[in-house]
């Protein structure tokens, strides 16, 4: 396990599930105290219109260890994609931290924070598939900020470029 202390600013990012019932997570780590959890705890503090922060929790009054904090990057103004981003995805992400706890990867402290920006695909509308989702892109978002890149990836991604596409990219 990493120590609280190490976790400062490490980034992990994930993706599972197949479109649109799938999630793409964004995950930075925090220690409690340091300016990288300044910027959590603004974002928590700063909702805007379809954009809620929430404190993840797995049920009403069980928030999740480490804290964790999930903003939804989709706008989230219909109200099956707020009761997807809000019930189902945060469900999956916080078994997603839990499961990441279990592991060993991260500490279960009051010295860690965790920021997430998570995907919900408007058109989304399965409960379940969602959840599963977030829950696996959830732990292995923290195993990627924990890990950094893997064997060969950089060399991988530098021969590609100039060839990748993505689904938001219209050109050749």
């Amino acid at each position: 396990m990493i120590e609280p202390a190490d976790i400062d600013g490490l980034i992990g990012e994930a993706w599972s599930g197949t479109v649109p019932n799938g999630s793409h997570i964004n995950v930075v780590l925090a220690r409690r105290g340091s300016a990288t959890a300044a910027v959590a705890t603004s974002a928590f503090a700063s909702p805007t219109p379809g954009h809620t922060p929430v404190l993840v929790c797995l049920g009403g009054g069980s928030p999740v260890w480490p804290a964790t904090i999930m903003m939804n990057k989709a706008t989230a103004t219909a109200e099956l994609h707020q009761r997807l981003t809000w019930g189902a995805a945060q469900l999956g992400i916080g078994e997603g931290v839990m499961d990441a706890v279990e592991e060993g990867l991260v500490a279960a402290d009051a010295e860690t924070v965790l920021l997430v920006a998570v995907w919900v695909d408007p058109s989304a509308a399965d409960h379940t598939a969602l959840r599963a989702a977030n829950r696996i892109a959830m732990r292995d978002a923290i195993a990627r900020a924990i890990s950094g890149p893997l064997t060969g990836e950089v060399d991988a991604l530098l021969a590609a470029r100039g060839t990748v596409t993505n689904a938001f990219y219209d050109g050749e």
